[in-house]
Order: C-alpha cells, then sequence, then structure tokens
C-alpha cells in the first residue's frame, strides 16, 4: 500500500486509477461501500484503485477548538484502505489554500490533472471545494469533458437510518460497544504508545499500559472489557480504566489497559486497544483495598465477556 501526499506529484503507474473521495474517518459500512465501488470498478478495468482521506479533517480546521472525534489514525486507515483491496491511500492535506479551491477548479486542476483520475466515486452526500460548492452531480457534468467520470453510492441504511459516523460516535459515548461494532464492522480500537505511569497499577497487582488519547473522540468514561494487539501481533484480553481516575489526585485522563496473563516490558511500543464490551462507569473509592477488590471483579467479568472471542 503507497501512501501519497497531494501536494506532491503523483507516480505514473497510478494515473488512469479510479478515485474513492470522501472522509473516511471511521471507515464504517457506509464507507466501505463506497470504497468497493470504486475497488470493482478499477478492477473491472485494470486501473489502480486509490482511496482518498482528509488530514486534519475538514471539520478540525474549520472549528480547531472543537473536541476530539476522531475514529481511527492515518495509520489506521491506511492498514483498512488495504485490507479492502485499494492500491494506494491519498491524503488531502487540508489547509487554507484547499479550502480556498473553488470546486470547478478542485475538478479541473485537482482531480482531472494533478491526480489524472479516470473515475471518482462518492457518496451521495458528499460535498467538496470553497464553501462546499462542489457536490457529486458537479462532479458528473464538469468531469466528464475532462476524461473523468463520476459515480455515486447512495447511504446504506439500516433500522435506525443511514449508517454513519455521527451514529458511532453517539454509540461510543454512552459506551455501546456492540452498537459501535456493527456499524464499524470492527470493534473502535485506540492505538497510541505506552507509557510511564505511576506505577500505582502494578503495586496492587494490576499493570497497565497507559495510553494517552489524542485526537480519539472520547467514548464514555468507565472500565471496559477489551482486547489489546501487542507490537508482535499477539492478540490478548484483559480490562482498562478509560477516564480521569477519579481515586488518585490529581485526575488526569488516560486509557489504561490491564492485560490477563501478561508479562513484559511495553514501554515506548505502539500497541492497539479494542474496547469490546463497557463494565461500568468511573467511581472514587475511600481506599486501594476497596478499589483493588472492585478490580478484581472487573476482571472476572472482562473475563467472562470475552472468553467467546
Amino acid at each position: 500500500m503507497i501512501r501519497l501526499d497531494h501536494r506532491e506529484p503523483i507516480p505514473g503507474s497510478l494515473r488512469g486509477a479510479v478515485l474513492a473521495l470522501g472522509n473516511f474517518d471511521g471507515f464504517h459500512l457506509g464507507h466501505q461501500t463506497v470504497a468497493a465501488e470504486a475497488i470493482g470498478w478499477a478492477k473491472s478495468e485494470g486501473r489502480p484503485a486509490i482511496i482518498a482521506t482528509f488530514a486534519p479533517h475538514p471539520m478540525r480546521f474549520f472549528k480547531p477548538d472543537v473536541a476530539p472525534f476522531y475514529l481511527t489514525t492515518l495509520d489506521q486507515r491506511m492498514e483498512l484502505f488495504a485490507a479492502a483491496g485499494a492500491d494506494a491511500m491519498l491524503v488531502f492535506h487540508f489547509d487554507a489554500a484547499l479550502a480556498g479551491t473553488p470546486a470547478e477548479r478542485w475538478i479541473e486542476d485537482v482531480i482531472a490533472r494533478h491526480i489524472g483520475a479516470a473515475g471518482v466515486v462518492t457518496g451521495e452526500d458528499f460535498t467538496f471545494g470553497q464553501r462546499r460548492g462542489g457536490n457529486p452531480e458537479l462532479l458528473r457534468v464538469l468531469g466528464a469533458p475532462l476524461g473523468v467520470e463520476a459515480r455515486t453510492v447512495a447511504a446504506v441504511n439500516d433500522a435506525g437510518g443511514p449508517i454513519s459516523s455521527t451514529r458511532i460516535r453517539e454509540a461510543l459515548r454512552s459506551g455501546d460497544c456492540t452498537e459501535a461494532a456493527r456499524l464499524l464492522t470492527r470493534p473502535f480500537a485506540i492505538r497510541g504508545t505506552v507509557q510511564h505511569g505511576d506505577k500505582v497499577g502494578r503495586e496492587i497487582g494490576f499493570p497497565t499500559a497507559n495510553l494517552d488519547m489524542g485526537d480519539y473522540l472520547r467514548p464514555r468514561y468507565g472500565i471496559y472489557a477489551i482486547t489489546g494487539r501487542l507490537p508482535d501481533g499477539r492478540i490478548v484480553a484483559g480490562a482498562a480504566n478509560l477516564g480521569i481516575r477519579p481515586s488518585f489526585d490529581p485526575p488526569r485522563e488516560l486509557l489504561e489497559p490491564y492485560f490477563f496473563d501478561f508479562s513484559g516490558d511495553l514501554y515506548g511500543q505502539e500497541i492497539d486497544v479494542a474496547l469490546r464490551h463497557f463494565l461500568r462507569a468511573e467511581a472514587k473509592f475511600d481506599s486501594l483495598e476497596a478499589l483493588t477488590a472492585q478490580m478484581a471483579r472487573d476482571c472476572d467479568e472482562a473475563r467472562r465477556l470475552l472468553a467467546a472471542i
């Protein structure tokens, strides 16, 4: 899988590609349908398939103070795009210049000339260009004379309506890991580098691998049954606290996974932590003994819930 930067030349081998165009932050079932259309079209004509995304997300550019909301990192997206069958990921670096580009110039200068796309697939509600002046119909009409064919894919619906990143974020904020995983087609996973903590977990028999939440959406604070993917590829089960640790002073926001039946040094290494089940809300305990007893009960419940995985 090749990662492309829209500010740099596109390799000749990837010109004439079919481009799936969108934000694709969560790469949920709806996004996957757009990507599948582009990849299937590309394969049928012997063309490369490219999936595009934006970094930062346009919302972050226009509203820099908005609360963290990302569902994936660029690296996670790249892996998901590769698994879907794409040949490359194209990253549009969203800045003032890109935001100020009229939709007509987007089509002619960016998509047709710079990228050299032969086809573009978007969702029906996709907008682009200055003040969101572009839409799939404009792309179809203006792209055709430039040799760019445009197709759209309808939203994927279920009983709750169109599948969207908004619904996934709402599910995670409420602690509904099962619903989020259903819409994503995989558990929501946080990737980060293990950092040193205060070692209290180790002292009470529950050593944790501490992760900063970074730009990820904040799911409901509380205790989760989780699985972790370690640097060597192993999948391990565990329980994690996600929140501000109200029993400790000062409060500090962390994701703190404790992996069952694991011993080893993970400091400085990158791991993935997938949220499988929400167990309970965060609580403040009067003593370490009370906290330790509750953690033991949490781990027992997590083991029970994860037994089938």
